[in-house]
């Protein structure tokens, strides 16, 4: 069901500009007004979270580990698994954010027969992210050669090599081809893998829809569905030097894909893609496991009105008696029943 959801909310994607910028002719709402005001929000949603998580309290050290930690000098620490200075932590980090080090160590769990709970190899998730986020780095690069004249030949360098194949013209670019594959794979995943369909919702499925519709419309552009490229330059250059303007001629599938494109922008601060910029500010990776070797008191430790036993005892001493609860204090004996002096000369 959301996988429906999220499916039917992309297609409304599609449609919107197909209606407006094709049959209204609509140009300037989807070609510069929705364009700024999705990176307006783009900026301001993710300054407001990095904000946010900056603003959250770590009283104490909570790394994830899975290592030895660093004790006495005999005791050989793992460096990365618990990293005890900001140097190993930034190592951690490096391996982290660059390689997902973390996901190439995850394992699949299945259980087999004999209610037996086994462990297997889980490397072809930790392949498609790879190549999902190396491939989208890629591909953006590649388009800000829209926004940027003459073209830096460093983008230059980067699109020879991403066509290295050189087959059809315009050259085919391997990324968008492993970009749509590896979306497509981590969906096929949710989808076939019970474990984890169980656990999807339609905020899951959406990106990946999202995703997958931006890479192929952005194919067919390329390779199908021609556009005027010095018109939409002309366009791109507009907006990035604040002097919008609109050319004539552009093709409506233009500005679907610059409307999904806009849309990831818009959505991207208030979805799980912005791990992006949490994955820096998280806890668990960015501190030091060092807690053997530095004391770290409670910063909000405050003054206490405490009850101590004897001030319990003090209070519910004839009931603690009356339960047969033994006291450590007997209680003092009443007027009434101190021993007089006649009392004690009769007897």
């Amino acid at each position: 069901m959301g996988a429906l959801l999220s499916f039917g909310a992309v297609v409304v994607l599609l449609l919107i500009p197909a209606i407006g910028a094709g049959a209204l002719k609509l140009h300037s709402l989807f070609g510069v007004v929705i364009p700024y005001l999705a990176v307006i929000v783009f900026l301001v949603g993710l300054i407001n979270r990095v904000i946010g998580w900056g603003k959250v309290p770590v009283p104490f050290k909570i790394p994830t580990t899975c290592g030895q930690q660093k004790s006495l000098p005999w005791i050989k620490h793992s460096r990365l698994e618990s990293p005890a200075t900001g140097g190993e932590v930034f190592l951690r980090m490096v391996l982290e954010v660059l390689f997902f080090r973390s996901l190439f160590r995850n394992l699949r769990t299945e259980k087999a027969p004999g209610d037996r709970v086994v462990y297997g190899s889980s490397k072809w998730l930790w392949v498609a992210g790879l190549a999902f986020h190396y491939s989208f780095l890629i591909v953006f690069l590649r388009h800000l050669r829209f926004f940027k004249q003459p073209t830096p030949k460093i983008i230059g360098i980067i699109e020879s090599f991403d066509g290295f194949l050189q087959i059809g013209s315009p050259h085919l670019l391997v990324t968008g081809l492993v970009l749509f594959g590896a979306v497509f794979y981590l969906f096929l995943r949710r989808i076939f893998v019970p474990q984890v369909r169980y656990i999807s919702l339609p905020a899951d499925y959406f990106p990946l829809f999202l995703i997958m519709a931006i890479a192929g419309t952005g194919m067919l552009m390329r390779y199908f569905l021609r556009v005027d490229i010095i018109k939409v330059k002309e366009l791109t250059m507009g907006l990035a030097t604040f002097h919008p303007k609109v050319p004539e001629g552009i093709s409506v599938i233009f500005y679907i894909h610059l409307f999904l494109v806009s849309t990831l922008f818009a959505y991207f601060p208030f979805s799980k893609m912005v791990h992006l910029g949490g994955v820096f500010l998280s806890p668990t990776r960015n501190l030091a496991n060092n807690t053997r070797m530095v004391h770290h008191p409670n910063p909000w430790n405050y003054p206490v009105k405490v009850h101590t036993y004897e001030e319990y005892e003090e209070e519910f001493r004839d009931k603690m008696i009356a339960a047969g609860i033994p006291v450590e204090k007997q209680p003092e004996p009443r007027e009434e029943e101190q021993p007089t002096e006649e009392s004690e000369g009769k007897e």
